[in-house]
C-alpha cells in the first residue's frame, strides 16, 4: 500500500462493508498538505481536488464514542448531555442545582482557542476554500465540479447545523477567511450574527444545492459507499427544519414550520428510497429483534448488499476499519464502542449502565406501555418491575442486557485463567482469588451480573452496593447497555479483533463497526413528527407502525402494534417522541429531543428571560400538552439485583448463590438464547419460566439512586440556548451574546435573541 500523507483521505470511508477489515487503495493516495499549494495546483486535476474533498470526511465525520465537541455530537456515551436525560444517571452541570454554568465554563462548541484552524470556523473555511476552488477551476469538467461541490456544500451545512442548533443565529461566512486572530487582527471574523431564520435558510439552501449535485447512489459503490448522497443532504435538511419547527424555536406552534419539515422529510424519503436506503429488514425483524440488532453492524437488510439491489439503513455514516497500528501508517480508524460496553469479565472496559427509567420506557411485546406518565408499572398491561425482562418489546433485549442472558462474542479469554479481583475495605486494597466459572469462552458467554452482601442489613440499604458475581467484583452494575453490540449470535463475522496481550489486556481491541449518525428510521420519525405538526395523524400512525413492525412488536387484532389512533396533536407528538426515545436509545439523540421540546420544565417561565420566549402554543406548557411528567424534580435510579437470602464475606469472595446450588448439585438455569427462546414467560418449562423461577427463589431487586447527593434534576433555563464562551467573545469583539448570558464585549447581559426572526 502507498504511504499516506497526514492530510490524506485514507480514513475517510475505508470503502465498503467488505472492507471493514482492510482498506481500499483508492483512498490511500498521497495528498499534499492543505493550503501549501496554489489553487491552480490543488484544483488542476480531478484526483487532487477529490483529495481535498475527501479531507472533509477525514475531519468532519462524527465519531462513535467521543466526548462532546463542536465536531462530535453525542453518540450514546454518558456525556454531559446524556446525563441530563433518562438515559444515564449522574448529574451534569446543566442539571445540577449546586453548580453554576456561565460564560467561563460553558462547553465551547463554537471556538477552539488553542487550535483555531480545527474549530468550526476553521473547518467552515476549509469548506469555503474548496467550494471557491472548485467553482474557479478551469481544469475540471462540469460533472466533476458538481460531484465534488455537492459534498463540500453538505459538510459546510453540517458545520452550520451543529452551531445553529445550540446557539441560534451565528455569523454566516461564505468565502475563505482566516480564523486566526494573530494573522489578521481578527478582522476576517468580524462578521455580525445572522438571525436563526437566516441561518436555517442558508443551511437549507446549501443542502438543496448539494442534493442537486449529488447522486442518489454512487457508481462504483464498493469504493464509494459512505459518501454523502442527495438523500443524505435532504435528510439533514429535514432534521434542520424539524429543529426549527420545534418549540424551542417555534414558541407559537407556527404550522408552516411543521409543513416545511414535513415536505422536506417526504422528499428526503423519496430520494433515499431511490438510492436503496430504507428500513433494513423491514419485513424480517428476526427472532426477538435479531435482525434489528444486526443492522447496527451491517446496516444492510435481508435483501442483500445495496450494490446488488438490497436495502441499507445508513443515511449518514462513519465507517471504521480494524487495521492494526503500523509504524508510519496513519489509516487505522477504530470504533471503540464494543470495548466500552462489554463487562470486565469479557475484557471489555467495564460497560455502561442504563437507568430504571430507560428500562421502564420500553413497551411490552404487544406495544402497550409498561408504565404510566409517573413511572408507575401498569399491571393490567402485564408489567411487573421485579421481572422487568419478561414479554418486552424486542428492542429491549437488544438494547439492555441483564443477569441470565447470553451475550456472545468472538474470543477466548479462558487462557487468562481466573483473574484476581480487587476491592477496597478499611484496611486498604485487598486482592482475592475468585472461584467462579469464568472467564467464559466468548461463544459460551452468559451475563450473571447479580450482587451479594456480607451484612444482611445492607441488602435493602439503597446507599450500599454489593459485590458482583462472575469476576465482575466491584464493577457491580446489574444491567448493561448492549445497543449497537456486534453480538456473535446475530453476526457470525464480527467486525472487531479480539486479542489479549500481557501489556494490553483489552479483548475488543479494534472494531470496524460502522456508526450511523443518521439512519432511515430517524427520517421516518422526522416525517411522523412533522405530520403531527400539520394534524396529519394518519401519516404519523403509519410511520410509527412501520418502525414497530420492523422491530418485531406484535401487530395485534387492530394491526396498530400497540398504538391507539390519536385524538389530539399532543397525543400524536407524544407518541413520536416516545418512539424516538426507544428506537434511537443510546444513539445520542435523546438530549436534543428533550431540549427541542423543553421537557425539563415545559418551557414555563421562559418569558422571565425574554418576553419573546413565552410559550404561547402547545397549551403554554409542552409537558402538559404532551401528557408527560417534567424531568425537573425527578431523579434517575439503577436496578440492582442481589442475592436476597444469602450473604457471604466479600473477603472470602465466594458466590453464595453458587454455593447454595452446589449443595443440591444444581446449576444456574441456562441463560436466555435471544435467537431462539420464547421470552413471553407464558409457556411452562421454557427458558423464561426457568429464569423467572430462579429470580423468584434467589434474587431481590432494589433501585438505588443514580444521581448524587439525593439531588433531583434541575435544568438551568438559560441553558436551553448556549452562550458564547469567553474565548469566542474575545476573538470577535463585535459579537452580541445570547440573552441570559454575560456579554464581556458590551457589558451586562446578552441581547441577541435566538428566537427572533429579525435583528433590531
Amino acid at each position: 500500500m502507498k504511504k499516506i500523507n497526514k492530510w490524506g483521505s485514507a480514513v475517510l470511508l475505508l470503502a465498503t462493508a467488505s472492507c471493514f477489515s482492510g482498506c481500499s487503495d483508492q483512498f490511500l493516495q498521497d495528498i499534499k498538505p492543505y493550503g501549501s499549494y496554489p489553487e491552480g495546483t490543488i484544483y488542476g486535476s480531478y484526483e487532487a481536488a477529490k483529495g481535498r474533498v475527501d479531507y472533509l470526511y477525514n475531519t468532519l465525520l462524527p465519531e462513535s464514542t467521543s466526548g462532546l465537541t463542536w465536531k462530535t455530537p453525542s453518540a450514546g456515551t454518558s456525556d454531559d448531555f446524556a446525563k441530563c436525560t433518562e438515559e444515564y444517571g449522574g448529574l451534569s452541570k446543566y442539571v445540577d442545582a449546586t453548580q453554576t454554568v456561565d460564560y467561563t465554563n460553558i462547553d465551547d462548541l463554537i471556538y477552539q482557542e488553542v487550535k483555531v484552524d480545527r474549530s468550526p470556523y476553521g473547518r467552515i473555511r476549509d469548506c469555503n476554500d474548496i467550494i471557491q476552488g472548485l467553482k474557479n477551476s478551469t481544469a475540471l469538467t462540469e460533472s466533476q465540479k458538481n460531484e465534488l461541490l455537492g459534498q463540500a456544500l453538505f459538510f459546510r451545512a453540517w458545520c452550520y447545523y451543529r452551531l445553529v442548533k445550540y446557539y441560534g443565529g451565528v455569523p454566516i461566512i461564505e468565502v475563505p477567511q482566516d480564523p486566526i486572530i494573530g494573522d489578521s487582527g481578527g478582522s476576517d471574523l468580524v462578521v455580525p450574527r445572522s438571525t436563526t431564520k437566516d441561518c436555517v435558510n442558508f443551511i437549507c439552501k446549501d443542502l438543496e444545492d448539494a442534493a442537486g449535485y449529488l447522486p442518489d447512489k454512487w457508481e462504483a459503490l464498493s469504493s464509494n459507499f459512505g459518501r454523502v448522497t442527495a438523500g443524505t443532504a435532504l435528510a439533514l435538511k429535514a432534521r434542520t427544519l424539524l429543529m426549527y419547527a420545534s418549540p424551542i424555536f417555534n414558541r407559537a406552534n407556527d404550522r408552516q414550520r411543521w409543513q416545511d419539515a414535513y415536505d422536506a422529510a417526504g422528499l428526503a424519503i423519496q430520494r433515499l428510497n431511490a438510492g436503496g436506503i430504507g428500513l433494513a429488514y423491514a419485513d424480517a425483524p428476526g427472532t426477538n429483534g435479531s435482525n434489528w440488532a444486526n443492522m447496527f453492524s451491517t446496516f444492510t437488510g435481508s435483501q442483500g448488499d445495496i450494490s446488488a439491489g438490497g436495502v441499507s439503513e445508513a443515511v449518514f455514516i462513519t465507517l471504521y476499519n480494524n487495521i492494526s497500528e503500523v509504524e508510519g501508517a496513519e489509516f487505522d480508524k477504530w470504533n471503540g464502542w464494543e470495548q466500552g460496553i462489554r463487562p470486565v469479565n469479557t475484557y471489555g472496559t467495564g460497560g455502561k449502565e442504563p437507568t430504571t427509567q430507560m428500562v421502564d420506557a420500553f413497551p411490552m411485546a404487544n406495544g402497550k406501555p409498561a408504565v404510566d406518565k409517573y413511572g408507575n408499572p401498569i399491571r393490567s398491561n402485564g408489567y411487573d418491575r421485579d421481572f422487568f425482562f419478561i414479554d418486552r418489546d424486542p428492542r429491549f433485549y437488544r438494547t439492555i442486557a441483564f443477569p441470565g442472558v447470553e451475550w456472545k462474542f468472538s474470543g477466548d479469554p479462558t487462557s487468562m485463567n481466573n483473574v484476581d479481583a480487587e476491592f477496597k475495605n478499611a484496611a486498604g486494597t485487598v486482592t482475592i482469588t475468585q472461584s467462579y466459572p469464568y472467564p467464559y469462552a466468548g461463544s459460551n458467554y452468559e451475563l450473571w451480573s447479580y450482587c451479594w452482601y456480607d451484612k444482611s442489613e445492607e441488602l435493602t440499604d439503597l446507599s450500599k452496593s454489593g459485590f458482583a458475581a462472575d469476576g465482575l467484583g466491584t464493577k457491580n452494575a446489574s444491567l448493561y447497555i448492549r445497543k449497537r453490540s456486534d453480538d456473535l449470535a446475530v453476526n457470525s463475522s464480527p467486525l472487531y479483533v479480539y486479542s489479549l496481550l500481557a501489556n494490553k489486556p483489552k479483548g475488543f481491541d479494534r472494531s470496524a463497526a460502522p456508526f450511523m449518525e443518521m439512519r432511515y428510521a430517524e427520517v421516518l420519525l422526522i416525517r411522523a413528527e412533522a405530520a403531527a405538526g400539520i394534524n396529519e395523524y394518519g401519516t404519523t400512525l403509519e410511520d410509527l407502525k412501520a418502525i414497530r413492525k420492523r422491530a418485531g412488536i406484535q401487530a395485534g387484532e387492530d394491526g396498530n402494534y400497540g398504538l391507539t389512533p390519536f385524538a389530539s396533536q399532543g397525543e400524536a407528538f407524544a407518541a413520536v417522541l416516545h418512539e424516538r426515545q426507544i428506537e434511537l436509545a443510546y444513539e445520542g439523540k435523546r438530549y436534543d429531543d428533550v431540549r427541542r421540546w423543553m421537557l425539563w420544565d415545559g418551557g414555563v417561565g421562559q418569558e422571565s428571560l425574554s418576553p419573546t420566549w413565552k410559550v404561547t402554543g402547545y397549551g403554554s406548557n409542552t409537558c402538559d400538552f404532551l401528557g408527560v411528567q417534567p424531568l425537573n424534580g425527578t431523579y434517575r435510579t439503577n436496578i440492582e439485583i442481589y442475592a436476597k437470602d444469602f450473604t457471604a464475606d466479600r473477603k472470602d469472595g465466594k458466590d453464595p448463590v453458587l454455593a447454595d446450588l452446589a449443595k443440591n448439585d444444581k446449576k444456574r438455569p441456562a441463560a436466555l438464547k435471544l435467537e431462539s427462546d420464547d421470552l413471553s414467560g407464558t409457556k411452562e418449562n421454557q427458558a423464561m419460566d426457568k429464569l423467572r423461577d430462579f429470580y423468584l427463589k434467589y434474587f431481590s431487586v432494589k433501585y438505588p439512586r443514580a444521581d448524587s447527593n439525593d439531588q433531583t434534576i434541575q435544568f438551568k433555563p438559560h441553558c436551553y440556548f448556549f452562550g458564547f464562551n469567553n474565548g469566542m467573545m474575545r476573538n470577535n469583539t463585535t459579537l452580541h451574546q445570547n440573552i441570559g448570558w454575560t456579554d464581556i464585549n458590551y457589558g451586562g447581559q446578552g441581547t441577541f435573541d435566538p428566537v427572533a426572526e429579525t435583528i433590531e
